[in-house]
């Protein structure tokens, strides 16, 4: 098990150090990484300095549909809902 976990670690890693930003939404969906901040502060341990800032759910889902199918409920309120997004900054 913990080869596996290693490798979406990893996989989540390099996805940040190709200079994709990530959402926990996306961590799930795309990684099945339930807690990203694990990551975020591992990485931080490392010496990578690792940048943050507030989006919307719009802005997340609109960004995963390019990997992913997702389509909220009618009445949610995307645009109300945020979501913390992390990136490497070089």
């Amino acid at each position: 098990m913990s080869s596996a976990r290693y490798g979406v670690t990893t996989a989540v890693k390099e996805h940040l150090a190709s200079g994709h930003p990530i959402t926990r939404l996306e961590a799930i969906v795309l990684f099945g990484i339930s807690n990203l901040t694990d990551v975020i502060s591992e990485l931080r341990k490392q010496g990578w300095v690792v940048e943050s800032r507030i989006i919307t759910y719009a802005a997340a889902c609109k960004r995963l549909n390019q990997y992913a199918v997702l389509q909220p409920p009618a009445n949610l309120p995307v645009r109300d809902i945020i979501f913390t997004e992390y990136w490497i900054s070089k």
